[in-house]
């Protein structure tokens, strides 16, 4: 079929007295005389009413001229080097589960609103808990509407999470829905699409507990501590939040594999390493531990090396050893973020 319609938009000089879409339905006919389906409701409806014109104009066409175009059908054919979907449609059903479910019905939604001219499409591919905030801040009589747009099975899931007096409210306006007209129902979905389904731009492409974490990754761990213990007393949710989205030195022996330990330091400037394990070893405890995790972790012979050189470097002072220890956790966050390594989860419901 995707042939075809690349055929019948860019074919050869056609025979004489035929169009383009002429041939593409003498293709057609002959498909179908010979017994062969094809999907043709995979075409956008437009092409599906021009198709059934050119196939109903058809009545007798002679041998010699179903030959050239058959001919000159298979010659297309064996000119293509590559298929690819046509449309977006297409290409969201040639992706299947490789792209977001939600945003593959989403983009449906859009584009089956924008061949057709209807908004609901887009209004009810809206996620259940968007529908709820919808019916919740829209009138019952508007939510009733909504209710009976959605699918069966949707419906009933918005309904449950809707509060019981809402839910009750919604249900009764139902029975007073029979006498809405089309054309008031389209207005509804037009007004709805446009405040709840349009979203508009945004400043920022990170959430702000990722962008506080990013900044208290490097701040120092005095700083850090005090924000998050008055996060904490201040919404403790977006405090959690924030934590997770920190890793430091005094995370490494936890979320880091042995096994990546080795690619970890590989970028980081041996002196560096140095006094961020002299630091770390004079640090607080997960800090130690992480130091002696990462000398664990290590060659034997690079491990003693390191020792000697802590050994001979004495007292860090903190302002440096944490600047140094910074370093080396930049280098195991710029390999998470790139995919050269995945942290452990801490928990078992957290997992990266």
């Amino acid at each position: 079929m995707q042939q075809l319609g690349q055929l019948s938009s860019a074919s050869p000089t056609p025979p004489a007295g035929l169009t383009r879409r002429r041939k593409a339905a003498l293709i057609v006919q002959m498909l179908f005389r010979d017994g062969n389906g094809i999907p043709l409701t995979r075409m956008p409806e437009k092409l599906q009413a021009a198709l059934a014109h050119e196939l109903g104009a058809i009545r007798l066409v002679d041998k010699s001229t179903v030959e050239q175009v058959a001919v000159e059908f298979l010659e297309e054919l064996d000119s293509i080097g590559l298929v690819a979907p046509g449309s977006t449609l297409q290409a969201l059903d040639a992706l299947g589960d490789q792209i977001s479910p939600d945003l593959a019905e989403r983009l449906r939604a859009e584009i089956i609103a924008a061949q057709n001219g209807d908004p609901w499409p887009m209004v009810t591919a809206l996620s259940e808990d968007d529908l709820v905030t919808l019916m919740e801040a829209e009138s019952t009589h508007i939510g009733a509407i909504v209710l009976s747009k959605l699918p069966v099975a949707k419906a009933a899931e918005v309904l449950g999470k809707l509060p019981g007096e809402r839910a009750r409210r919604i249900s009764f306006g139902m029975s007073q829905t029979s006498s809405v007209s089309p054309d008031a129902v389209l207005k509804i979905g037009k007004a709805l699409m446009r405040d709840h389904c349009e979203k508009s731009t945004i400043a920022f492409n990170r959430g702000p507990d990722a962008r506080l974490g990013a900044i208290l990754n490097t701040s120092p761990a005095a700083t850090r501590e005090d924000v998050l213990t008055s996060l904490n007393g201040d919404d403790p949710k977006f405090a959690d939040d924030v934590r997770k989205n920190i890793f430091t030195f005094a995370d490494i022996a936890t979320r880091i594999k042995g096994t990546d330990i080795p690619v970890c330091i590989r970028a980081v400037d041996a002196d560096e390493l140095n006094v961020a394990i002299s630091a770390a070893l004079a640090g607080s405890d997960d800090e130690a531990a992480g130091a002696e995790y990462i000398l664990a972790n290590m060659s034997q012979r690079m491990a003693g090396s390191i020792r000697e050189a802590v050994d001979e470097m004495g007292h860090v002072k903190r302002k440096t050893g944490e600047a140094a220890m910074n370093v080396v956790t930049t280098a195991i966050r710029t390999l998470a973020e790139d995919g050269g390594i995945t942290y452990q989860s801490t928990d078992d419901e957290d997992d990266e």
